[in-house]
């Protein structure tokens, strides 16, 4: 089928579903369904529409410049043919992308995890400096950030943290975040001057909700002991801090921050179920997609993926080879949209030759 064929079997089916929906004696659950189905393909149908009409202007005035004869009439229309044949390239682009097979995913909302790599405390710092950089890129963009578990050094520092992000479409833009992070700096205990390197593992699970995924309360091993901060010190003297251990999969979450037990559990199972969520989804993506490896972003935490240098203020992510140099706008301002936006841009690309081929 071609491309125009497809137009306008959507365009057929959009308008298939206006005129039912204006007929009579429908009832109010039909009515809700075909409401439903017609706004899922409103933005491509009408997208496709203007499309249509530019693609039928174009035939048209191609048709006059062959049955002209005046040469001044001629040059006008070549000029309006130039014009509309832009037109039809830029929304021919703008079609393909949004035909591209969507992440379900992509509207939910993102569990965050941020750990602590190589390079002892100088890492710990790192992950704090990265935790308050997608902090603040939350804030920017309007979004919720619920802070779920966090595990201090004592100094400054974190082992690890996350957070639950709530907005639209959070998954879909932090989604390529998972990976290595590397900071190139000089620590503030180097007497030297000499530049370390040490680096920190992000994580970005789609927030699974009971509908996503269900798990068996049998399949579960619940511990509760007390809360311990940083140094060994005491939080609470009751035994609020919960441990959560899946027995099938092996995966453990521990969350503390609460006083509450029944609030830890909650924030646990949160994270529980992303994880196993997430796996599932990796699962899937890897046996339907061979080509998934060599697409930009493929979710392995593994990849060094962007590397912060302090000394030359400038922030490169290796995927795309795109290099900023404004590292205190990154870090203490969350300006991550230019890396983000040339990924999305990049993963759309990569799917468009996949479909090509």
């Amino acid at each position: 089928m071609s491309f125009i064929e497809k137009i306008d079997r959507i365009i057929e089916k959009y308008l298939s579903l206006e005129g039912r929906l204006s007929s009579p004696g429908l009832s109010s659950s039909e009515f809700v369904k075909l409401s439903k189905e017609q706004a899922e393909i409103r933005e491509i149908a009408e997208l496709s529409m203007v499309y249509r009409k530019k693609i039928d202007s174009l035939d048209e005035l191609k048709k006059m410049i062959a049955q002209s004869d005046d040469s001044d009439m001629k040059e006008l229309v070549a000029e309006e043919i130039k014009i509309v044949n832009d037109d039809v390239e830029r929304l021919d682009a703008e079609l393909k992308i949004i035909m591209l097979p969507k992440d379900v995913d992509d509207e939910k909302g993102a569990i965050l995890e941020v750990r602590a790599g190589t390079g002892g405390e100088e890492a710990a710092l790192f992950a704090a400096v990265l935790f308050r950089m997608y902090r603040r890129y939350a804030e920017r963009h309007n979004w919720k950030f619920e802070i779920l578990s966090m595990n201090e050094t004592g100094l400054d520092g974190y082992k690890e943290a996350s957070a639950c992000i709530s907005g639209k479409g959070v998954f879909a833009r932090l989604k390529f975040e998972s990976g290595v992070h590397r900071v190139q700096r000089v620590p503030e205990t180097e007497s030297s001057g000499r530049i370390h390197t040490s680096a920190a593992t992000v994580a970005v699970l789609p927030e699974a909700e009971e509908v996503d995924i269900a798990i068996d309360e049998g399949d579960l091993r619940i511990d509760v002991y007390r809360s311990s901060g940083a140094g060994g010190q005491h939080v609470n003297t009751t035994d609020s801090a919960v441990r959560i251990t899946h027995i099938p999969t092996g995966v453990v979450v521990c969350v503390q921050d609460e006083k509450s037990q029944h609030k830890n559990k909650a924030k646990a199972m949160k994270i529980l179920r992303s994880r196993i969520y997430e796996a599932e989804r990796n699962k899937k993506n890897e046996e339907r997609s061979a080509i998934r490896r060599g697409q930009v972003g493929s979710g392995d935490r593994s990849e060094r993926i962007r590397t912060y240098n302090y000394p030359q203020s400038r922030v490169t992510d290796h995927r795309i080879n795109l290099t900023a140099h404004s590292l205190e706008g990154v870090i203490s301002e969350g300006g991550i949209d230019e890396f983000i936006d040339r990924l999305i841009a990049e993963d759309q690309a990569s799917k468009l030759s996949a479909s090509d081929e």
